[in-house]
């Protein structure tokens, strides 16, 4: 079964910084666009980042864009989020998941708390 595992999340001040891990298994991970949402509390889930196969192109959310890079090592079937110069609403839990607008598997998310 494809298993996809987030790691990096954590307590932050605002104006620091993350680096979101997710690895995965059980599937042809460079075969695949991969991203990165996000839900926080009362809030839907909104896509942050996403990247083609290859990782040529990559999408970012409005809110994020200059302060998040997504990434991808397809020798090690991970995909990465870097997180810089958070703000106290980028509070969530962060989760990858196979494909972008349309995904299929997901992972159990890592919770991402930027406050002071």
């Amino acid at each position: 079964q494809v298993q996809l595992v987030e790691s990096g999340g954590g307590l932050v001040q605002p104006g620091g910084s993350l680096r979101l891990s997710c690895e995965t298994s059980r599937f042809i991970f460079s075969s695949y666009a991969m991203s990165w949402y996000r839900q926080a509390p009362g809030k839907e889930r909104e896509l942050v980042a996403g990247i083609t196969a290859t990782g040529a192109v990559t999408t970012y959310a409005d809110s994020v864009k200059g302060r998040f890079t997504i990434s991808r090592d397809n020798a090690k079937n991970t995909v990465y989020l870097q997180l810089n110069n958070l703000k106290p609403e980028d509070t969530a839990v962060y989760y990858c998941v196979r494909g972008i607008r349309n995904y299929d598997y997901r992972g159990q998310g890592t919770q991402v708390t930027v406050s002071s």
